[in-house]
């Protein structure tokens, strides 16, 4: 008989827990716009955000990216900063993550990856 009283609070238990589980929702990414980063290149290559707020880039990958304001050409880096935008200069080591910005003015502004060829984000403020 307690083997069957034990058995039954085990499975009500687990089904405790797995409702609990379910019930467990990531709000952390809905007050900051996300670019994620894979091993060579943006996941998406485009964002529009509006005035004032700034970008999480998120890096998948356990590959390192040097983020800096410009973008690649033709296969050559152009570095420039668009009047307006934020300096960006920011090192990935692999799985992290860091903030831009923020974008106080509107416009269209270009980052990209020092290390991997054609690696470019463009931003649109609004």
């Amino acid at each position: 008989m307690y083997k069957k009283v034990f058995c039954a609070l085990a499975v009500f238990g687990l089904i405790t827990v797995l409702f609990c589980a379910c019930a467990i929702r990531d709000t952390g990414s809905a007050s900051c716009p996300c670019v994620h980063m894979g091993g060579a290149d943006f996941i998406q290559h485009s964002i529009t955000i509006q005035k004032g707020q700034s970008i999480l880039l998120i890096d998948d990958a356990a590959s390192p990216h040097t983020i800096v304001n410009g973008s690649w050409v033709n296969g050559v880096q152009k570095p420039s900063k668009e009047s307006g935008a934020p300096t960006v200069n920011v090192q990935f080591v692999g799985n992290d993550q860091a903030p831009i910005g923020p974008f106080n003015n509107a416009g269209t502004f270009h980052v990209y990856c020092t290390i991997h060829l054609g690696m470019n984000l463009t931003i649109t403020v609004q």
